[in-house]
């Protein structure tokens, strides 16, 4: 069960048009004559060859080196552009990033990035090594998860053409990450480390014909949660952003309700992202002080992440003032990255800062749960729904020898006094606030417990 593609466009289906990510052309433009040479990051294993004739990106483990992309663009790795700050150090930096990426000048190309020595193969024991290796090397989540992974080494020994990815869906499943994935397009191969958790929290409360048991009944539960609330709690009355992003709305005089559905495309390209996404935020700010109201449910059960910047700058529009909000460390080697401070504060012309009930559930993850990371501790929000999905590392993406694409966590956040959300996720501190995304009882009655409960919390 494949939860996570496309699933907005089809929520939406019957309400909006869909627009299609798919729409977003990066931007192109030279990297520049100060970059030269072979960089690597280490924390990444990424290296960047510049040449003449072309740049190429290459993946590099224990086991050895594969190719990411042979004829690379700078700004397809994320909308980032190149910094050479000094003849050994390149910093790649991103608007829709939170940190740089540093590059170190490699005197000689690794010898696994050799031209002889690239692993550009099928061999399944070769593509199992460097999956092994890939997580051995970068994963940050081990012991957290209790987890021995040196035990899987050896069977790399049974693995065979026939059994490669059955093994390795295997070894994923023991994650339980929602950022751990396995994409092999060419064979259609499709995992997802953390959907059979996912399943199981979705359906605690669920019965009956509404059991999930695949992505359309995910679909359909989930499109008529959202026609319920537009149509029992928002009047039918509500606004949507051009590309269906966010809608917001009154549920009376005193209270609004914003609805934010995914972190990422808002814009047109990488370049006006954020431009984009704040244009709409300066309509949805100014529509909530037009309206004078004084209670907000923010909503951010469907959100499945996206941009970390993203996720800060619409976080800021509920800010009283700038405060320290997150930490976070990499996996690097045997230790971690130096542990790196996060603040937000106010943007725009107003900001939200009266009460507020924050709903989340299993669905919100990554980008959303580092929004609900920086509001959590706001004395004027309270959470109200289930535990988020306890995956919040922006996903380290390296490539198998057969091109297959591997997704995993390799970044550590915590909130500011410390405290790792890893796995167990965010939620409600009160067992009363402690409200089921979906539940048998909602569908029969077309009703919504967790608005229900915002209100209830509003009140008082």
């Amino acid at each position: 069960m494949i939860i996570k593609k496309g699933l907005l466009c089809f929520l939406l289906f019957f309400l909006f048009s869909c627009n299609n990510d798919d729409d977003i052309t990066p931007p192109t433009s030279p990297t520049g004559d100060s970059v030269s040479d072979i960089w690597f990051s280490e924390e990444k294993g990424y290296i960047f060859e510049f040449t003449e004739s072309n740049d190429i990106f290459y993946n590099v483990n224990t086991a050895g080196c594969a190719i990411q992309d042979d004829d690379f663009v700078i700004e397809d790795f994320f909308g980032f552009t190149l910094n050479q700050i000094s003849e050994n150090e390149l910093v790649a930096s991103s608007d829709l990033s939170d940190i740089d990426v540093v590059f170190n000048r490699l005197s000689e190309q690794n010898p696994f990035c050799l031209s002889e020595q690239i692993a550009m193969t099928d061999d399944p024991q070769v593509n199992f090594d460097h999956f092994w290796n890939i997580f051995n090397d970068y994963y940050a989540f081990f012991e957290a998860r209790n987890i021995d992974w040196a035990q899987y080494e050896s069977l790399r020994d049974q693995v065979t053409t026939e059994n490669l990815y059955d093994i390795i869906e295997e070894l994923a499943l023991v994650l339980e990450d929602d950022h751990v994935s396995i994409y092999d397009d060419a064979l259609g191969i499709e995992i997802e480390s953390g959907d059979v958790r996912l399943l199981e929290r979705l359906n605690a409360n669920l019965s009956g014909d509404l059991l999930i048991e695949d992505i359309q009944d995910y679909y359909n539960l989930g499109n008529e949660k959202l026609m319920a609330i537009i149509i029992e709690y928002l009047g039918g009355e509500f606004e949507v952003d051009d590309r269906d992003n966010i809608f917001w709305g009154l549920i009376d005089d005193e209270t609004g309700y914003i609805n934010v559905l995914t972190m990422q495309g808002y814009g047109t390209d990488f370049n006006n992202e954020l431009s984009s996404l704040n244009d709409i935020l300066d309509t949805i700010m100014e529509d909530l002080a037009a309206a004078g109201v004084s209670k907000l449910v923010l909503d951010l059960r469907f959100n499945e992440g996206g941009i970390d910047t993203v996720a800060l700058d619409i976080a800021s529009r509920f800010m009283d003032q700038e405060r320290l909000s997150y930490f976070k460390k990499a996996r690097l080697g045997d230790s971690f990255t130096e542990t790196t401070a996060f603040s937000i504060g106010p943007k725009g012309n107003f900001q939200f800062t009266e009460n507020i009930v924050l709903l989340t559930s299993p669905i919100t993850v990554s980008a959303g749960e580092l929004f609900t990371l920086c509001l959590k501790d706001q004395p004027y929000v309270t959470i109200v729904g289930e535990n988020t999905a306890g995956a919040f590392s922006t996903i380290l993406n390296h490539t198998l020898p057969n091109g297959a694409e591997v997704g995993l966590s390799n970044e550590i956040y915590s909130d500011t006094q410390g405290v790792v959300f890893e796995i167990v996720g965010i939620g409600p501190n009160d067992t009363e606030n402690q409200i089921p995304f979906f539940a048998t009882s909602d569908f029969n009655q077309g009703i919504d417990s967790g608005i229900d409960r915002a209100l209830e919390v509003l009140e008082n």
